[in-house]
């Protein structure tokens, strides 16, 4: 993004500068080295949050550069981008299409390893980030599949080959979850801190990334090219963060993060909780639309064309009444321990989650025996979650966001 897109992005989340700016001119010089003399492979590269990270890499130099993706879309956009905008670099640069869960990986990593190629940093940023993943048992076992036992393995890859530092996406959801989405990144991120190995470990976790792949702002802009209602709800408050800021993040737990240490955005006047209704009210204004409340969906949809030729657009704001939706969102629990000094706007919490080996073992048994079987439900799944977080207050209200407009 130019400049001008990065400050029309930061109004939008009701800020004025970007996060970080300080921590980079502290620490910019030695993460830029870092990143030149590094050979990294990328995971889930061509989602929101992994291309900022590749477009930050990219720009440093790398030795290598790789990137996997399940989406060719996507790769092709993002190759097609930085040749764009970028161009080329001396390292080796590649991007391959291919689900990490598959056999295909298994020939790579094994390729990789007879060959002798190693990767000083394996990045995943693959997951299913939706609240509403977890409307079916299909597409929660899915989620259960990537969010935790893709992280397994490429995890276990990182340690074969020799990685310096493998480093995966957690979410602020992971904090005290109330919803399947968050509980999986907690049982990630359980996971990981019981491993044991030379390869370090960190992660992080971070606000909504705005405007980013699949989200509700990025679905605003669908909304107005279709001409159909904006849809909100008006009691759900959210952090934001820019693209760019999530990969500033990301790169201090690659490059800087301690083994089993999780980073966080510190809370600040630049950081703050954002309705998504006032969200989309300051949108449609910077587009030069006057947004226009509606008492009912149906109302919304029946008044688009008419209320365009006002400059308007019909909204429907409510209050959130779908399974799993968080009234606000936090970094860290009170059980945690948090270091606050090491930088100016980034807390890093010392992932010291108490990972009963025979308890995560049990998790993967079942887990594995309802695949087996080719049969299982939300409640046998809920109750696997239960058994690893004895305090997850999961919120079932019968409803999920595919029920709404």
């Amino acid at each position: 993004m130019s400049s001008e897109a990065d400050k029309s992005l930061l109004r939008l989340i009701g800020r004025e500068e970007q996060l970080f700016e300080e921590d980079l001119l502290q620490h910019g010089h030695q993460i830029d080295e870092a990143i030149n003399a590094g050979r990294f492979l990328v995971i889930g590269g061509a989602g929101s949050i992994g291309s900022a990270v590749v477009q930050e890499l990219f720009r440093r130099d790398p030795k290598t550069l790789h990137i996997i993706d399940t989406s060719e879309n996507g790769l092709a956009e993002l190759v097609r981008d930085l040749r764009a905008s970028q161009g080329y670099i001396q390292g080796d640069f590649h991007a391959y299409c291919f689900d990490p869960l598959g056999e295909e990986f298994d020939a790579f990593a094994l390729n990789a390893e007879r060959a002798g190629q190693s990767y000083d940093y394996v990045l995943n940023f693959s997951a299913l980030k939706h609240v509403r993943s977890e409307k079916d048992p299909f597409t929660l076992m899915r989620m259960v599949s990537v969010n935790i036992f893709l992280t397994r393995k490429l995890r276990d890859f990182a340690e074969r080959i020799g990685a310096r530092k493998f480093f995966c996406v957690s979410t602020d959801k992971a904090a005290n979850p109330v919803n399947m989405m968050g509980g999986s990144k907690r049982i990630m991120e359980m996971f990981l801190s019981g491993e044991v190995g030379n390869t370090t470990v960190s992660t992080a976790r971070f606000a909504n990334v705005a405007f980013s792949d699949g989200s509700l702002p990025s679905a605003w802009t669908q909304r107005l090219a279709k001409q159909q209602p904006i849809s909100a709800p008006s009691d759900v408050k959210r952090y934001f963060v820019t693209p760019q800021e999530s990969a500033h993040l990301c790169l201090f737990s690659i490059l800087q993060g301690k083994d089993n240490e999780i980073f966080f955005p510190k809370l600040s006047p630049r950081l703050h909780l954002i309705t998504f209704s006032s969200m989309a009210e300051k949108y449609l204004r910077s587009l030069g639309w006057e947004p226009c409340l509606c008492e009912s969906e149906d109302e919304a949809r029946g008044c688009v064309l008419e209320l365009q030729k006002q400059r308007k657009w019909p909204c429907y704001f409510f209050e959130s009444d779908t399974t799993g939706e968080k009234d606000f969102e936090e970094f860290f629990t009170d059980a945690e321990s948090v270091e606050w000094e090491r930088y100016q706007e980034i807390g890093v919490v010392h992932n010291d989650a108490s990972s009963n080996p025979a308890l995560l073992q049990q998790f993967v048994d079942r887990i594995e025996e309802m695949r087996r079987r080719r049969q299982w439900s939300k409640d046998d799944m809920l109750l696997a979650f239960g058994d690893l977080l004895p305090n997850f207050s999961h919120k079932e209200m019968g409803k999920n966001l595919d029920n709404r407009m």
